[in-house]
């Protein structure tokens, strides 16, 4: 299997407003500014068409559901052809009555759909409802080809479980890219911000290291919601290397676009000192199957 090419990657890092045609719109001008610096692989935060609606249960907020394919993923085909850029969307997908998904759709550099991505892993925190409007994936953990590389796509709560990192990067990933929405409780900022904003960051570190492979994070910035009741987006957008060192950042509060040149070659290096893969007991990991572990009483 030879060595792909170095690739650059653009990280949209954006606030949202109400109106989702502004959201699509604003998408679309980023896009193009990516392109413009460089970037082959763009990637825009989770649910980029909105607000974070999962802020509270309404039944209402089903409205801002759209289909795959549908109006943003034309839109955004038709830039992304004009540009022979690739782009991962994150969107409200609307399967059917009463069945809905998180899901992240590729367009390829063509303008047509390579494919999607259904978010595995369902919060359920304050002001992170989203079991009210997800029903879990039942694609699995996926990779897409790209004429600039192969891409695995997870979403924000993904972020979290090794599992689906190892899953991804297991089919050849290059770089595994999680469009996010994670930001603080105004009532935890002071005590807990420092170290939540820090182990969202190592996690996906962890994720570089123990794959060896590129790790995108694209995160939204601003302020959602009521004053006592809404969600500081944190931004802080980051491409790390296999090596789990983060070789681009954005800031915590501003809109951004940061284009990082990934080689591949750099996987192969630190694959070859750190043989994580090699090293791996899979005669021995079965329980892993299980929810728990019971010991013997």
């Amino acid at each position: 299997m030879p060595v792909a090419q170095p690739f650059r990657t653009g990280l949209v890092q954006n606030s949202c407003s109400l109106s989702a045609q502004e959201n699509l719109d604003k998408a679309v001008v980023k896009i193009r500014e990516a392109a413009e610096r460089g970037a082959q692989i763009i990637c825009l935060e989770e649910l980029f068409r909105s607000q974070y609606f999962c802020r509270e249960e309404n039944a209402e907020l089903f409205n801002l559901a759209e289909s795959i394919p549908g109006h943003s993923t034309d839109t955004i085909g038709k830039i992304a052809r004009e540009l022979k850029v690739v782009v991962v969307a994150s969107l409200f997908e609307r399967r059917a009555a009463g069945l809905y998904h998180n899901t992240a759709a590729v367009i390829g550099a063509d303008g047509e759909l390579v494919g999607i991505y259904r978010k595995m892993h369902i919060p359920d925190d304050p002001l992170y409802f989203e079991k009210f409007y997800f029903t879990p994936g039942d694609l699995g953990f996926k990779n897409f080809d790209s004429p600039f590389g192969r891409i695995g796509v997870q979403v924000c709560w993904d972020q979290w479980y090794p599992e689906g990192a190892r899953l991804t990067a297991m089919q050849g990933a290059n770089i595994l890219f999680y469009p996010t929405a994670i930001g603080w409780h105004p009532s935890e900022k002071n005590q807990y911000g420092a170290a939540q904003l820090d182990a969202w960051r190592t996690i996906q570190r962890a994720h570089a290291i123990a794959n060896g492979v590129f790790v995108a994070a694209v995160n939204r910035v601003g302020y959602e919601g009521p004053a006592e009741n809404g969600l500081e987006f944190w931004g802080s957008s980051f491409v790390a290397d296999p090596f789990g060192q983060i070789i681009a950042q954005a800031s915590m509060d501003q809109e951004e676009i940061l284009v990082v040149e990934c080689d591949p070659a750099r996987m192969e290096e630190v694959r070859r000192n750190w043989p994580f893969l090699r090293d791996r007991r899979i005669d021995a990991y079965t329980p892993i199957l299980s929810r728990w572990l019971d010991t013997p009483k």
